[in-house]
């Protein structure tokens, strides 16, 4: 099966524990760094937001909450988006957030729709990591700001030997037992072990075009906001 149908059956497999699973397996820090994108994303108060491989929308729910922005949601998993859209209209912000079926990696927005582009930890399932990027920056207008949170490498100690032994050994064993899928959080840290970290994936958003690209590094080094600038 290509990688982005795994994915996206994956997806759909976890949906109904994936919120859980995250919250429990991050001891609740990922919202923290949800809010702290959220925190960088209202300094610029953009108009319209692209939300890419939204899920059940936690990011794009915590932005409209704080911010009262319109955003437009997009994810390949039919599974995730039911979750989010459910929280969504709970929360009563259908009105502001749209969610619709897309691929990342080809996007069918027009170029130059959005004032800015976020995605949280979806960028490392990217099939082709720098076509998905340069989709971003096309569909960005000029001056637009993209902003990606990531997992990274941590490289400091003793954040670094704790967070290996915990993302390789306990993170698989429960994320197995809780949401019955035999291989979804063993994807992750070997996804997050492959994909380019700090300065390596800022010369990867370099390269496809984006300036003024700057890292701010999240828990020690667990997770990082990489931020870009479409050239005007």
């Amino acid at each position: 099966m290509p990688q982005k149908e795994s994915v996206k059956a994956m997806f759909n497999e976890i949906s109904g524990k994936y919120d859980f699973l995250n919250h429990f397996l991050s001891f609740g820090i990922d919202k923290l760094w949800r809010k702290r994108l959220v925190k960088e994303m209202l300094k610029i108060n953009p108009g319209h937001v692209l939300d890419l491989a939204t899920g059940t929308a936690d990011l794009a729910i915590e932005l409209h909450r704080q911010g009262g922005l319109r955003i437009t949601g997009t994810d390949i998993s039919e599974n995730m988006m039911a979750v989010g859209k459910e929280k969504i209209a709970k929360a009563g912000f259908s009105n502001a957030i749209d969610l619709k079926y897309g691929d990342a990696e080809n996007l069918e927005f027009p170029d130059e729709n959005f004032d800015a582009v976020m995605i949280a930890f979806g960028v490392r399932n990217f099939e082709h990591l720098e076509k998905g990027i340069s989709e971003m920056r096309r569909i960005l207008r000029k001056r637009g700001t993209v902003m990606i949170l990531e997992f990274s490498h941590p490289v400091t100690f003793p954040v670094k030997q704790l967070y290996g032994l915990y993302s390789r050994f306990i993170i698989p064993i429960l994320g197995r037992m809780i949401s019955s899928h035999p291989s979804a959080y063993r994807y992750l840290p070997e996804t997050v072990a492959a994909f380019p970290s700090g300065k390596a994936f800022l010369n990867i958003m370099q390269q496809i075009g984006f300036t003024e690209c700057r890292r701010i590094s999240l828990s020690g080094g667990i997770a990082s906001i990489y931020i870009g600038t479409r050239p005007g």
